[in-house]
């Protein structure tokens, strides 16, 4: 037994080091990093290397298991002013966008490819939508205007939860059950609740955890993953969205004043992607390149043909004429509804119930999603610059990170002045910071120097600022506005502000 836990660990942190430096050429090629582990996990499966896993049941815990972190860390890392304005394309893309694609799909794999109602049905669930996975690897590294990555990201952290209740009540035979409309309630309530669980414990945690001076820094985010977890567990038991409640939850409490927040995004970015990595490498295993059949691999060519040029441009379309979407962005947003672990995640469902065809329907959408990530994801960058989408030369934001100073109640800012930032030649005077609040250190080339009013802040500069807990937030806010719009922002509060 030791002997098979050592070999284990070796082959286990040999996989884990590999993936991580394949990071880097999925990077490069502009690809999702999914993509690799599959192909790892293929390798190491039954058609190559001969490692046998073929427990639909246990993929399908540790699938959700993977999907829950990597939700987690979507929430966690996502600007709240940023997605606000784009919430409601996000929405509407997530709830009528999905159901517009699961009706288009569902038709596409009755008619054109002869499966049963209940099959098709299935098709267009899981297909439906986009993968926060892919979503948050690529996306973040394509120069978008603040619009479209926001409704993307949106879109594809709420649209995981009502794709799942419908596979799920479809797989289950529920959906027998009820009338349509009466389904929809039930999903559109679950989802609700979950929303509402989310929220309430994502405030609730983050109201904690800003008047708790814990020992150590790493505890911080330990907790909020937990408190994450907690939101997604709870809200199941309580019969709602778990997927809803962990990314509400985390876009509440990586929104909220808390200390170490640099470091716990990290952090998340970190147990993100570990598992990511176990996801799509156990995906891999689970697949089985001797079952594909040339059947599979027509039928999942033509259904991501018309998923990617019929659903998914119909499906924008629905959701963003309405709110006047100028059309290079809707252009943008159809090519961009990349898919990748979660339709197999999905697609593993139907598998663990044993529903007839659920294993061809699983090789489909599996060929299905390997093809179209490998056409769109390397594109992604030229067709935001070919729709005029591109943010390329924008600011870069300002990166805040907090420590509590419990005895005087005051909080430690540390930030660095990015490149990009109109922050570099804004002289310390200029700042205008709330009462109280100063600049009590900037580190300039790895040399520590106390700033005078006149000191002209550069690029690189890491500063660190006392801030009473009182005026945190406007601190913040302040040094926000500077890093975006220069010396010359909210010019007209002057009077409000110490000189």
């Amino acid at each position: 037994m030791r002997d098979d836990f050592e070999f284990l660990g070796l082959v286990g942190a040999g996989v884990l080091l590999a993936a991580i430096l394949a990071v880097q050429v999925s990077t490069r090629a502009g690809l999702p990093s999914l993509l690799v582990y599959l192909g790892i996990g293929v390798v190491l499966g039954e058609s190559v290397i001969g490692v046998q896993f073929d427990d639909a049941d246990l993929a399908y815990v540790l699938a959700f298991a993977a999907l829950v972190l990597i939700l987690a860390e979507g929430g966690l890392t996502t600007d709240w002013d940023e997605i606000r304005p784009a919430m409601p394309l996000g929405v509407l893309l997530s709830t009528v966008g999905v159901g517009t694609g699961i009706g288009v799909m569902a038709l596409f794999g009755h008619y054109l490819l002869g499966l049963d109602w209940e099959l098709a049905v299935l098709l267009g669930a899981v297909t439906a939508p986009t993968d926060s996975a892919a979503v948050f690897s690529v996306l973040r590294r394509v120069p978008l205007t603040a619009s479209v990555r926001g409704s993307l990201e949106a879109e594809s952290g709420l649209n995981d939860a009502p794709t799942l209740l419908l596979v799920t009540a479809v797989s289950t035979g529920a959906a027998d059950d009820h009338s349509w409309y009466v389904l929809l309630a039930i999903i559109v309530g679950e989802l609700l609740l979950g929303g509402a669980i989310g929220f309430v414990l994502g405030r609730g945690g983050a109201y904690l955890l800003g008047r708790v001076a814990l020992p150590a820094s790493g505890l911080y985010p330990i907790a909020i993953l937990a408190v994450c977890v907690v939101a997604w567990s709870g809200a199941s038991v309580l019969h709602g969205s778990g997927f809803a409640a962990v990314y509400i939850a985390a876009l509440t409490l990586g929104n909220a004043e808390l200390p170490h927040r640099r470091a716990t995004r990290s952090f998340a970015e970190g147990v993100g992607w570990l598992a990511q990595i176990g996801l799509f490498v156990m995906l891999g295993l689970l697949m089985s390149p001797d079952r594909l059949t040339w059947w599979h691999v027509g039928a999942g060519l033509l259904a991501g043909a018309v998923l990617t040029l019929v659903a998914r441009p119909l499906s924008v379309g629905v959701c963003a004429i309405p709110l006047r979407v100028p059309l290079r962005e809707q252009a943008f947003l159809s090519w961009a509804g990349l898919r990748g672990a979660v339709p197999i995640i999905l697609a593993t469902v139907p598998l663990a119930e044993n529903v007839p065809g659920a294993e061809d329907l699983f090789d489909l959408v599996v060929v299905l999603v390997v093809v179209y990530t490998l056409v769109q994801g390397p594109t992604l960058a030229y067709a935001a610059d070919l729709f005029g989408v591109s943010s390329t030369g924008a600011a870069r934001d300002l990166d805040v990170e907090a420590a509590p100073l419990e005895r005087i109640d005051a909080d430690l800012l540390h930030m660095t002045v990015q490149e990009g930032s109109r922050m570099h030649g804004v002289e310390v005077s200029e700042l205008r910071l709330p009462t109280g609040a100063s600049i009590s250190l900037v580190v300039r080339h790895g040399t520590a120097q106390v700033p005078s009013d006149r000191t002209r802040l550069q690029r690189g500069d890491e500063l660190l600022v006392v801030a009473p807990r009182q005026v945190r937030h406007d601190t913040e806010e302040r040094l926000r506005a500077i890093a975006r719009h220069g010396r010359l922002a909210g010019w007209q509060t002057r009077g409000r502000r110490s000189g």
